[in-house]
């Protein structure tokens, strides 16, 4: 039987983790209403079960900045929206000029390395 210090804690989480859950449900919802179901970066539709590879990314990273307007949020798709929350580790292994960067290898492959050029 877990000791009444681990109860409590694990109540506490549980308890953090339905709030969580119900505040995003409640922007998240609403970003569905407001805007069409298309991925911000990749452009990609997403309707019916696919819809919930659909997320909604805050513009400037703060989960507690939630506009009934919407002006914070734009919805990315799962990967978009991963690309996005990686982007500064991704330029932190580039390398700053042509001889730099040469003696770092790379940490995992990164299929949206170029994504950037190809949309331009």
């Amino acid at each position: 039987m877990p000791s009444p210090d681990a109860m409590k804690q694990n109540s506490l989480v549980a308890a953090m983790r339905k709030e969580e859950d119900l505040r995003q449900a409640g922007y998240r919802e609403r970003a569905l209403k407001l805007f069409p179901h298309v991925c911000g970066r990749c452009a990609r539709e997403f309707e019916g079960r696919k819809l919930k590879e659909l997320t909604v990314h805050h513009r400037d990273h703060n989960h507690d900045n939630n506009p009934l307007d919407g002006s914070n949020w734009e919805l990315l798709c799962i990967y978009c929206h991963d690309h996005e929350h990686t982007r500064g580790v991704q330029s932190e292994r580039l390398p700053d000029g042509p001889s730099q960067g040469t003696d770092r290898p790379s940490l995992s492959h990164s299929p949206f390395a170029a994504l950037g050029d190809k949309l331009r």
